[in-house]
């Protein structure tokens, strides 16, 4: 009898799950990172490409409003959502400048950007890690696969190695931001 296609999905998540425990410790230093921004009256700038921007927002929502607990709102923004800005950058700058003409716009001292992509290689996301560092601006990468580009760009890089499927890298990426949500309620809140 073959295995049903949930089977093997529930399967090769729970591996993909079980393969992020190396990552506890570059974890615990990205809460770190994001604790002292929201302590010293910082802003996370959030960004990715397709399910990736879902993420980002999603991500920045749990700040905005709540996680779990009753708390006051932290500042997180999801870059990309203004269509109207998004779509003049792409079409005046290029697609790969979308992101980091915002962390130009946006990005203070003291601020972190926050970057989601599956394969660590999105041309609009190293452009985005690219003007953050020139800024000297922190980074949180959740990135696939072995972190592509990304991952020497980004000041605290975590990255999914347990498969190269994106559906997987995102279910693992959803279980990584929740966990920083929590962590950082659990500290700040």
């Amino acid at each position: 009898m073959s295995t049903s296609p949930l089977s093997a999905n529930i399967r090769d998540a729970v591996a993909v799950l079980q393969s992020l425990q190396p990552l506890a410790e570059a974890l615990q230093r990205a809460v770190d990172a994001i604790c002292v921004c929201l302590t010293s009256q910082g802003k996370l700038l959030c960004c990715g490409n397709g399910g990736s921007a879902s993420d980002a927002a999603h991500f920045a929502g749990e700040f905005v409003c709540r996680f779990v607990k009753d708390r006051r709102a932290f500042p997180a923004i999801a870059l990309g959502s203004p269509a109207a800005t998004t779509t003049a950058i792409a079409n005046d700058y290029g697609y790969d400048r979308v992101f980091a003409r915002q962390v130009e716009a946006f990005a203070r001292p003291g601020d972190l950007l926050v970057v989601f992509s599956t394969s660590g290689n999105s041309p609009s996301i190293i452009a985005a890690l690219q003007q953050a560092k020139a800024m000297h601006i922190e980074s949180v990468a959740l990135l696939g696969g072995d972190g592509g580009a990304c991952r020497e760009l980004a000041t605290y890089p975590l990255v999914v190695t347990g498969t190269k499927t994106t559906a997987r890298i995102q279910e693992a990426h959803a279980l990584l931001y929740h966990s920083i949500c929590q962590m950082v309620d659990d500290r700040i809140a």
